[in-house]
């Protein structure tokens, strides 16, 4: 059975969060947690990270969930988390399972929310209109500067 004891520490200069996790295994040695990575890897991960992580989610509104400055705590301690887990059970970062562990979260928590994590929108009409009407008005111009011009042949050798 492994204990996991995860203390978070807040660095300004930084603006980020690191987290210092200490693992101490009771009746495993290194050796087993070397080779038996894979299975002792995933278990640690979702008993210890993604429980953490269920918690932050549960305070938040489900509606609040695709809201990246909501999440990006939660998000980057479950982040951090694996990969601490991972350097302490001697296993590689980011593997085969940290992936499908993630895709897991993703489709729980994240699976309505679109890539930029906000809903689309048009841009205000203030900026849409410039960008809609001068190609128009160009286009016009272009098109009345050469029938004016094939108009007026004299002069033209």
């Amino acid at each position: 059975m492994l204990a996991l004891d995860v203390k978070c520490i807040s660095i300004a200069a930084y603006n980020r969060l690191q987290c210092k996790v200490s693992i101490n295994s009771c009746s495993m040695n290194l050796s087993v947690l070397t080779t038996a990575c894979s299975s002792h890897y995933g278990n640690a991960i979702e008993e210890f990270c993604l429980a953490k992580f269920k918690l932050d989610m549960e305070v938040l509104d489900q509606r609040q969930w695709c809201s990246w400055e909501d999440t990006v705590e939660s998000y980057g301690e479950l982040t951090n988390c694996t990969f601490l887990v991972a350097l302490k059970m001697n296993c590689f970062w980011p593997n085969r399972m940290v992936d499908e562990f993630f895709i897991r979260v993703h489709r729980h928590y994240f699976h309505d929310c679109s890539l930029s994590g906000r809903l689309l929108h048009d841009p205000p009409n203030r900026i849409l209109g410039p960008f809609i009407v001068v190609p128009i008005l160009v286009t016009l111009l272009m098109t009345a500067l050469v029938v004016w011009r094939s108009k007026r042949s004299e002069g033209i050798v």
